[in-house]
């Protein structure tokens, strides 16, 4: 194993290959609203897989493309592992219905070279979806003002150099723009850690969006293949 190899799979298994499940719940949320049902779903950036679970019923076909296998990846659904950094999937253009990628970029290099490699993957007129941590909510913009740094680019377990790639949810509009992708959402966890605590702001009570939410979502349809 090379150097950068060893870089890339550390990296990976610093970030535990798994997300919360109120970013799990906002995709299959989105995908409810979006996605007829049935086909392929490319989980690129995948973990341990916990995705699936969220949205099985809507798909007929699973796959969860990532740098490493985690240990307790489902053994009965179908892996590729691939370095997102590096090159283009093995997978053929236009194979996928749906493409997800869930709390990925954020770990990558090139944000825009991924983008480019969810459009080639997805069918014009399927969905692009990709979740990433939210620097515009409270939390984040406080930890700003006091630290200089983005809450979850710390240099702490989990976060730094597992996180390298702090995006805005402009940025991430801007990107799906450039490469063609249409019919752009941006949508919300509604899920945030209050300041200074343990606890998370009660969305019963109101507290929803952007400045209440770790997590931002964007969704839209490739226009034609890249």
């Amino acid at each position: 194993m090379t150097q950068t190899q060893i870089n890339v799979d550390n990296r990976a298994r610093q970030s535990l290959g798994s997300s919360s499940d109120p970013i799990y719940q906002m995709v299959a949320r989105t995908v409810a609203q979006r996605h007829s049902g049935g086909g392929v779903l490319v989980d690129v950036g995948c973990g341990k897989g916990k995705l699936w679970p969220f949205v099985r019923d809507r798909f007929d076909r699973y796959i969860g493309v990532d740098a490493v296998r985690y240990p307790d990846f489902p053994p009965q659904i179908e892996f590729l592992a691939f370095d997102l950094d590096i090159g283009k999937a093995p997978l053929p253009e236009g194979f996928a219905d749906v493409v997800c990628a869930v709390e990925t970029i954020e770990h990558l290099e090139n944000p825009r070279a991924f983008i480019r490699e969810l459009v080639r993957l997805t069918k014009p007129g399927g969905l692009v979806i990709v979740t990433t941590p939210n620097q515009l909510s409270l939390l984040s913009k406080l930890t700003f003002i006091l630290k200089n740094q983005f809450n979850a680019f710390q240099e702490a377990p989990g976060l730094y150099p597992a996180h390298i790639t702090a995006l805005l949810e402009i940025d991430i509009f801007r990107i799906f723009t450039e490469c063609k992708i249409t019919e752009i959402q941006i949508q919300y966890s509604n899920y945030g850690r209050i300041p200074f605590t343990p606890w998370h702001w009660p969305e019963n009570l109101g507290f929803r969006g952007r400045a209440f939410s770790d997590n931002i979502l964007c969704v839209g349809k490739p226009k034609t293949l890249s």
